[in-house]
């Protein structure tokens, strides 16, 4: 697969996220400035500029006419993704780790950082439209709801919506994972514990129905929303920063190395600064995507599984577009599986 260099950011990579559609990029780093690139071919179609510090994490509504960005300067910012303008900003006593809307776009939930004494929350806000439109035609100036940080478990890092908005799932610093009821006024649910080390992504299936974790502590597991139940671990050899789902094909990619501080040599190699594929089923490596000279500390998948985006320590995102090769790779298992449907459809 050959990469797309997209070059545009000055320092690292905080998160990659594709639209609904997967013809646009957004990507947000640690120079306070968000961008927007078109996917087919990552030309730059603009800047979302108005933060004056570090980026943690955007998000764009499944209409793609808002984006959303909460930052280490304290806020939380609301962006017409056409014009590239910002249209509401809420202020934050601490810095913004996590920002997602919710699969109906009225809603987007934003994680408070447990600093400066404050416990950490999950902040939910609200976004009222216009039902034809879609436009927005007034925000919440407050957040309609704070998940306060529950007995027993460490702060949030990472948090995201199941199907329909259902439930709220958050990872912790303490590797936990737990569970949010949205429907009965927030209400903590359940938790497991999950990694030894604090969740560092946590990204969900398409149909939102389970959801995969990354953590420091070099595992990823495929979880169920509605039981919590573990269905998949993999195993790495290196600290993972990010893992997701991709559609269409059964894969999950992950994505991580060693911090800069802790390679002693230059080779990208020793680092472990490569994409990871996995078979989802079967749990196994099955190839690696090189391309990074630092750790990736994002990735994410188009909707549609055609291409997939990886932004990194280095300042860089690499978009590749999946050749045929990716879509005929099948396990022995699956090919006899297949054959022995065409013979019963052909009996």
């Amino acid at each position: 697969m050959k990469a797309i260099k997209l070059t545009g950011h000055e320092r690292p990579l905080t998160q990659v996220k594709f639209n609904k559609e997967g013809d646009l990029l957004f990507s947000c780093s640690k120079d306070s400035s968000a961008s927007v690139w078109y996917s087919l071919n990552g030309e730059r179609l603009g800047t979302l500029d108005g933060h004056t510090g570090t980026i943690w994490s955007i998000d764009v509504d499944r209409f793609t006419k808002y984006c959303v960005t909460g930052s280490a300067d304290y806020s939380i910012k609301l962006w017409d993704v056409s014009t590239g303008q910002s249209i509401a900003t809420w202020k934050s006593p601490v810095p913004v780790k996590r920002v997602e809307f919710s699969p109906c776009g009225n809603f987007f939930l934003a994680i408070l950082d447990n600093v400066m004494k404050n416990p950490g929350s999950i902040n939910i806000y609200e976004i009222e439209r216009d039902s034809t439109t879609h436009e927005m035609t007034k925000v919440s100036e407050e957040p309609i709801h704070k998940i306060t940080t529950h007995e027993g478990l460490d702060a949030a890092t990472v948090a995201g919506w199941s199907t329909e908005g259902k439930y709220i799932i958050a990872g912790h610093k303490d590797g936990k994972v737990s569970k949010y009821d949205v429907t009965n006024n927030y209400e903590y649910v359940d938790s497991i514990d999950l990694h030894e080390k604090s969740i560092s992504d946590m990204q969900f299936s398409p149909d939102l129905t389970y959801f995969i974790t990354s953590s420091r502590d070099t595992s990823s597991f495929l979880v169920d929303v509605s039981t919590l139940q573990v269905l998949k671990k993999y195993e790495t050899d290196c600290p993972l920063n990010t893992a997701v789902i991709t559609p269409l094909k059964e894969f999950i990619i992950l994505g991580g190395g060693q911090e800069a501080k802790d390679v002693t040599t230059t080779g990208a190699n020793e680092g472990k600064f490569e994409a990871r594929f996995y078979h989802k089923i079967f749990e196994e490596e099955i190839g690696r995507v090189q391309g990074h000279f630092g750790p990736l500390n994002t990735v994410a998948v188009s909707p549609q599984g055609t291409s997939y985006a990886s932004g990194g320590e280095d300042g860089f995102i690499r978009l590749h577009h999946f050749e045929k090769s990716y879509f005929d790779f099948k396990y022995d298992v699956e090919k006899a599986a297949e054959a022995k449907e065409h013979m019963q459809e052909a009996n």
